[in-house]
């Protein structure tokens, strides 16, 4: 099963948010690797979300794919700061995935303690200057992830 990562600054859209609202679109994402990893999301995939943005940043908790290949609303909203301008209902550059909420974990795994257990190509985002959004997570360390989360 793939794993992935995904980021959002939590008073932006929370996992609390996620939780309560049980499903959400994951828009607004604007960068083309990022895109590209969407693109590549199946149904059942899980992603563990990521508080970026607050102190300390980490890993809060577990969503999974409920539905993959979107088009992004947001890149046809003139008034939304995720409009595209060159992006046409015809043509559009941004797709995105529907997530549906799985689990919080019992703490939030901070990026200084995955910095400690994982290296940069275990884990991308204890990469130095990583600042992609949505990025894979390789099999045993996302088995990692999901012992640490649930406090194994």
């Amino acid at each position: 099963m793939p794993y992935w990562l995904m980021k959002s600054e939590p008073e932006v859209y929370s996992l609390q948010d996620l939780q309560r609202d049980r499903f959400t679109i994951w828009d607004g994402v604007r960068n083309y690797q990022a895109r590209n990893f969407l693109r590549e999301m199946q149904v059942g995939d899980l992603a563990f979300f990521y508080h970026s943005n607050i102190q300390p940043p980490g890993i809060a908790g577990l969503m999974q794919i409920a539905q993959p290949n979107l088009i992004d609303p947001t890149q046809f909203e003139a008034s939304s700061k995720y409009y595209d301008a060159k992006s046409t209902p015809e043509k559009p550059r941004w797709q995105t995935v529907k997530v549906e909420y799985v689990e919080r974990f019992p703490s939030l795994i901070s990026l200084d303690a995955l910095r400690q257990m994982f290296s940069a190509d275990e884990l991308w985002v204890v990469r130095p200057g990583n600042r992609l959004s949505v990025m894979p997570v390789a099999e045993a360390p996302a088995q990692k992830l999901l012992a640490i989360g649930r406090g194994g």
